[in-house]
């Protein structure tokens, strides 16, 4: 009986790869920031901070420790308030629809849930009794007990049929209660058909807490791990996934897509452009390492100690969507905001009570022309050009601009956050491990 209980399991997930092979996944995507209203002009590059503060800390404690494809729409959060990027999916059958940051230091994907008369009461709730591909397991079973202990699986089980329960902890201090369980996703395909994927993990979140979370129905994980929707999808659709990000001021009805599967080049992008350098994806588990060797101002490469890029001497880079500020060791942070300095001498420079950004000009009246091109080297050669708005950011405030890089700590982990990423092309290939990139509108 068991035999044939899996061999009914592999004709099945052979039949669903099947299905799948001349498609790919495509995923809307927006950014946070779009999702509520801003209180004062710099209550949101103080809410940034703060998170990302938080976030970058447990990323570093974490650190210490240890051809085809669908589409889903991604876009910016700036209307409502948030400083990542959403995308919109599908959950359950019947399938409801719920906005989720995206997020690739994460490696759980939930929703906002109520289950046994447990959880939250409102619009976006998913309610999991109301959805026939709803299925917990136990928490005395393997796959709680060992397999999900890395995502917080609970070790209190009062019966062997208690469902399996976490308590999932973000790098920003925000944190998720709930249930596992296996649900069905509806996922868009790019020949614009959709198709239902069933058995992928879920986490029925009953109780969250957090500001990162405030405007967010969930979270989608697409870190490197065997448990997060990457890993779900690369098995379908293979192993490749991209996105473009929207700039990070874009209104809520402008997205481009997370793509599962091989993504056809678009118009947008300079093709021509495209560079390509190593993807680390079990140095740092589980996030995405890059391989960066130094950082140059226009044709000046700044002189930064080769300690800040070594991963075995606690430093390193890794790549993050859901971090919006871009974090550099302090020895980098120093010796790049004071080159940037320099070439802001002609605005003036203000501090204004309660923002915490340290380095923010009144470029109303400043050339941009006169600040030279930031780049980030990669090992092999590779270079990242992020546009001049991705590292001298606007704030609410007309004319105020801050240097979007901030001190990640004597010797830290480097952090790439998501306005550096924008107006870009990323594209992840978990076979080869490696990165591309290439500017592009996103549109």
């Amino acid at each position: 009986m068991k035999t044939m209980t899996m061999l009914l399991c592999l004709i099945t997930m052979l039949l669903i790869a099947s299905a799948y092979s001349d498609t790919v996944m495509r995923l809307d995507m927006m950014h946070r920031d779009t999702l509520s209203p801003i209180h004062t002009p710099y209550h949101r590059i103080e809410d940034i901070f703060g998170e990302d503060k938080r976030r970058h800390s447990l990323i570093s404690q974490k650190v210490k420790a240890t051809k085809s494809g669908a589409r889903m729409s991604l876009g910016s959060g700036f209307e409502f308030g948030a400083a990542q990027y959403f995308a919109e999916i599908m959950v359950g059958t019947p399938a409801k629809k719920f906005r989720v940051v995206v997020d690739t230091g994460s490696e759980l994907t939930w929703v906002n849930c109520r289950f046994n008369g447990k959880g939250k009461e409102n619009r976006e709730v998913f309610k999991a009794e109301e959805s026939s591909s709803f299925k917990t397991f136990g928490c005395m079973t393997k796959t709680c007990m060992v397999d999900l202990r890395n995502l917080f699986s609970l070790a209190v089980c009062p019966t062997p049929q208690t469902p399996c329960s976490y308590d999932y902890r973000y790098a920003d201090g925000s944190i998720a209660l709930g249930v596992f369980a296996k649900e069905t996703f509806t996922l868009g395909l790019t020949n614009g058909k959709v198709t239902s994927v069933p058995g992928l993990l879920i986490g029925c979140s009953s109780s969250t807490k957090g500001d990162g979370l405030r405007v967010a129905d969930g979270v989608m994980g697409l870190a490197f791990s065997d448990y997060s929707f990457t890993g779900k999808a690369a098995n379908i659709f293979g192993p490749k996934f991209s996105y473009c990000l929207v700039d990070h001021t874009a209104n809520k009805n402008i997205s481009n897509y997370l793509i599962f599967g091989y993504a056809p080049s678009s118009a947008a992008t300079k093709a021509h452009a495209k560079r390509t350098a190593p993807l680390g994806l079990n140095i740092l588990p589980p996030f995405y390492t890059i391989d960066i060797v130094g950082i140059s101002l226009g044709d000046t490469m700044l002189n930064i100690p080769p300690v800040v890029w070594d991963v075995t001497k606690r430093g390193g880079t890794i790549l993050d969507s859901g971090s919006s500020l871009t974090f550099l060791a302090d020895v980098a942070y120093k010796v790049v905001v004071s080159e940037l300095e320099r070439h802001l001498a002609g605005a003036k420079r203000v501090k204004v009570e309660g923002l915490p950004m340290e380095y923010c000009y009144d470029t109303s009246k400043y050339d941009d022309s006169k600040l030279p091109q930031l780049s980030f080297h990669f090992k092999g050669g590779a270079r990242f050009a992020p546009h001049r708005g991705s590292y001298l950011i606007a704030t609410a405030a007309t004319g105020i601009r801050c240097i979007g890089v901030v001190p990640a700590g004597a010797q830290a982990p480097n952090i790439i956050g998501n306005i550096m990423q924008q107006k870009h092309l990323w594209e992840f290939d978990l076979q080869a491990e490696t990165l591309s990139f290439s500017p592009s509108t996103c549109l």
